[in-house]
Protein backbone atom coordinates (compact mmCIF):
# COMPACT_ATOMS: atom_id res chain seq x y z
CA UNK A 1 0.00 0.00 0.00
CA UNK A 2 1.46 3.36 -1.05
CA UNK A 3 0.24 6.68 0.24
CA UNK A 4 0.87 9.86 -1.69
CA UNK A 5 2.83 12.68 -0.21
CA UNK A 6 5.74 10.74 1.28
CA UNK A 7 9.16 10.21 -0.14
CA UNK A 8 8.98 6.44 -0.04
CA UNK A 9 5.37 5.81 0.80
CA UNK A 10 6.42 3.06 3.22
CA UNK A 11 6.45 4.98 6.49
CA UNK A 12 2.81 6.14 6.38
CA UNK A 13 1.71 2.63 5.35
CA UNK A 14 3.73 1.11 8.20
CA UNK A 15 2.26 3.57 10.69
CA UNK A 16 -1.25 2.87 9.44
CA UNK A 17 -0.73 -0.88 9.79
CA UNK A 18 0.50 -0.44 13.37
CA UNK A 19 -2.48 1.74 14.27
CA UNK A 20 -5.03 -0.78 13.09
CA UNK A 21 -3.46 -3.95 14.52
CA UNK A 22 -5.88 -5.62 16.95
CA UNK A 23 -4.81 -5.30 20.57
CA UNK A 24 -6.16 -7.43 23.40
CA UNK A 25 -8.67 -5.56 25.52
CA UNK A 26 -7.18 -4.69 28.91
CA UNK A 27 -3.55 -5.07 27.96
CA UNK A 28 -0.91 -2.82 26.49
CA UNK A 29 2.58 -4.30 26.10
CA UNK A 30 1.93 -6.82 28.85
CA UNK A 31 0.60 -4.28 31.34
CA UNK A 32 -2.95 -4.53 32.58
CA UNK A 33 -4.82 -1.28 32.05
CA UNK A 34 -7.27 -2.21 34.77
CA UNK A 35 -6.30 -0.31 37.90
CA UNK A 36 -7.32 -1.88 41.19
CA UNK A 37 -9.44 0.79 42.92
CA UNK A 38 -10.92 0.95 46.41
CA UNK A 39 -12.69 4.08 47.57
CA UNK A 40 -14.67 5.12 50.62
CA UNK A 41 -15.56 8.03 52.85
CA UNK A 42 -13.95 8.42 56.25
CA UNK A 43 -15.70 10.46 58.96
CA UNK A 44 -12.71 12.70 59.59
CA UNK A 45 -11.27 15.85 58.00
CA UNK A 46 -8.57 15.44 55.38
CA UNK A 47 -5.86 16.76 57.76
CA UNK A 48 -6.55 13.94 60.23
CA UNK A 49 -6.68 11.26 57.54
CA UNK A 50 -3.45 12.56 56.00
CA UNK A 51 -1.70 12.42 59.40
CA UNK A 52 -2.98 8.87 59.91
CA UNK A 53 -1.28 7.80 56.65
CA UNK A 54 1.88 9.90 56.78
CA UNK A 55 3.14 9.89 60.36
CA UNK A 56 4.62 7.00 62.33
CA UNK A 57 2.18 7.56 65.18
CA UNK A 58 -0.72 7.78 62.76
CA UNK A 59 0.17 4.50 61.06
CA UNK A 60 0.58 2.76 64.42
CA UNK A 61 -2.85 3.99 65.51
CA UNK A 62 -4.72 2.09 62.81
CA UNK A 63 -2.57 0.12 60.36
CA UNK A 64 0.15 -1.85 62.14
CA UNK A 65 1.61 -2.11 65.65
CA UNK A 66 5.06 -1.38 64.24
CA UNK A 67 5.34 1.49 61.75
CA UNK A 68 7.78 4.17 60.74
CA UNK A 69 7.66 6.67 57.88
CA UNK A 70 10.14 9.18 56.50
CA UNK A 71 7.82 11.40 54.44
CA UNK A 72 10.02 12.53 51.56
CA UNK A 73 10.64 11.40 47.99
CA UNK A 74 12.72 8.24 48.34
CA UNK A 75 11.81 7.98 52.03
CA UNK A 76 10.72 4.68 53.49
CA UNK A 77 7.42 3.58 55.00
CA UNK A 78 8.07 0.47 57.05
CA UNK A 79 5.41 -1.65 58.75
CA UNK A 80 5.06 -4.96 60.50
CA UNK A 81 1.58 -6.30 61.22
CA UNK A 82 2.89 -8.82 63.79
CA UNK A 83 2.73 -7.35 67.32
CA UNK A 84 5.52 -9.72 68.38
CA UNK A 85 7.70 -8.67 65.45
CA UNK A 86 9.81 -5.62 64.68
CA UNK A 87 10.62 -3.33 61.78
CA UNK A 88 13.88 -5.19 61.29
CA UNK A 89 12.63 -8.77 61.09
CA UNK A 90 11.82 -10.91 58.05
CA UNK A 91 8.08 -10.04 58.18
CA UNK A 92 8.54 -6.28 57.89
CA UNK A 93 7.32 -4.52 54.76
CA UNK A 94 9.24 -1.62 53.25
CA UNK A 95 7.62 0.82 50.81
CA UNK A 96 9.54 3.60 49.10
CA UNK A 97 7.74 6.90 48.69
CA UNK A 98 7.57 7.77 44.99
CA UNK A 99 5.69 11.07 45.27
CA UNK A 100 3.27 13.02 47.41
CA UNK A 101 1.27 16.20 47.50
CA UNK A 102 0.47 17.12 51.13
CA UNK A 103 -3.10 16.31 52.11
CA UNK A 104 -3.95 15.21 48.54
CA UNK A 105 -1.88 12.25 47.31
CA UNK A 106 0.76 9.71 48.35
CA UNK A 107 2.33 7.10 46.06
CA UNK A 108 4.49 4.18 47.16
CA UNK A 109 6.14 1.05 45.79
CA UNK A 110 7.00 -2.05 47.83
CA UNK A 111 10.79 -2.34 47.87
CA UNK A 112 11.10 -5.09 50.46
CA UNK A 113 8.34 -7.64 50.93
CA UNK A 114 8.07 -10.09 53.83
CA UNK A 115 10.30 -13.11 53.51
CA UNK A 116 7.42 -15.49 52.81
CA UNK A 117 5.48 -13.16 50.48
CA UNK A 118 4.20 -15.38 47.65
CA UNK A 119 4.60 -12.74 44.92
CA UNK A 120 8.18 -11.61 45.57
CA UNK A 121 9.08 -11.92 41.87
CA UNK A 122 6.31 -9.56 40.72
CA UNK A 123 5.82 -7.08 43.59
CA UNK A 124 8.33 -4.65 42.09
CA UNK A 125 6.13 -4.17 39.02
CA UNK A 126 3.29 -2.52 40.94
CA UNK A 127 2.79 0.70 42.84
CA UNK A 128 -0.02 2.26 44.83
CA UNK A 129 -1.42 5.79 44.86
CA UNK A 130 -3.62 6.98 47.73
CA UNK A 131 -5.77 10.06 47.11
CA UNK A 132 -7.30 12.19 49.87
CA UNK A 133 -10.31 14.23 48.74
CA UNK A 134 -12.14 16.57 51.13
CA UNK A 135 -15.79 15.61 51.30
CA UNK A 136 -18.97 16.95 52.84
CA UNK A 137 -19.38 17.38 56.59
CA UNK A 138 -15.68 16.98 57.45
CA UNK A 139 -15.39 13.69 55.64
CA UNK A 140 -12.49 12.56 53.51
CA UNK A 141 -12.86 10.33 50.49
CA UNK A 142 -9.89 7.97 50.39
CA UNK A 143 -9.16 6.38 47.03
CA UNK A 144 -6.55 3.61 46.90
CA UNK A 145 -5.38 2.81 43.37
CA UNK A 146 -2.90 0.00 42.71
CA UNK A 147 -1.30 -0.18 39.27
CA UNK A 148 1.31 -2.06 37.28
CA UNK A 149 -0.17 -5.53 37.25
CA UNK A 150 0.67 -7.56 34.19
CA UNK A 151 -1.44 -10.14 32.39
CA UNK A 152 0.75 -12.95 33.75
CA UNK A 153 -0.96 -15.45 36.08
CA UNK A 154 1.15 -14.68 39.17
CA UNK A 155 0.65 -10.93 38.70
CA UNK A 156 -3.11 -11.45 38.45
CA UNK A 157 -2.98 -13.62 41.60
CA UNK A 158 -1.11 -10.79 43.32
CA UNK A 159 -3.80 -8.39 42.10
CA UNK A 160 -6.45 -10.57 43.77
CA UNK A 161 -4.37 -10.57 46.97
CA UNK A 162 -4.22 -6.75 46.95
CA UNK A 163 -7.92 -6.53 46.09
CA UNK A 164 -8.68 -8.11 49.46
CA UNK A 165 -5.85 -6.33 51.28
CA UNK A 166 -6.71 -2.83 50.07
CA UNK A 167 -10.39 -3.33 50.94
CA UNK A 168 -9.37 -4.45 54.44
CA UNK A 169 -7.03 -1.45 54.78
CA UNK A 170 -9.81 0.96 53.92
CA UNK A 171 -12.20 -0.76 56.34
CA UNK A 172 -9.58 -0.68 59.09
CA UNK A 173 -9.11 3.06 58.59
CA UNK A 174 -12.86 3.60 58.71
CA UNK A 175 -13.05 1.78 62.02
CA UNK A 176 -10.20 3.83 63.48
CA UNK A 177 -11.28 7.29 62.27
CA UNK A 178 -15.01 6.87 61.89
CA UNK A 179 -17.57 5.13 59.75
CA UNK A 180 -19.19 6.48 56.63
CA UNK A 181 -21.02 4.92 53.73
CA UNK A 182 -18.70 3.51 51.04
Amino acid sequence: MRLRGSASGRLPALLLSVLVLPMPVGAVWGQSIDALVHEGAIDAPVEAVWRAWTTSEGLKSWLAPHADIDLRIGGKMRTNYDAAGSLDDANAIENTILSFEPERMLSVRVTNAPEDFPFAATIGDMWTVVYFVPGARDQTVVRIVSLGFTVEADSQAMRAFFDQGNAATLQQMRQRLGRAAP
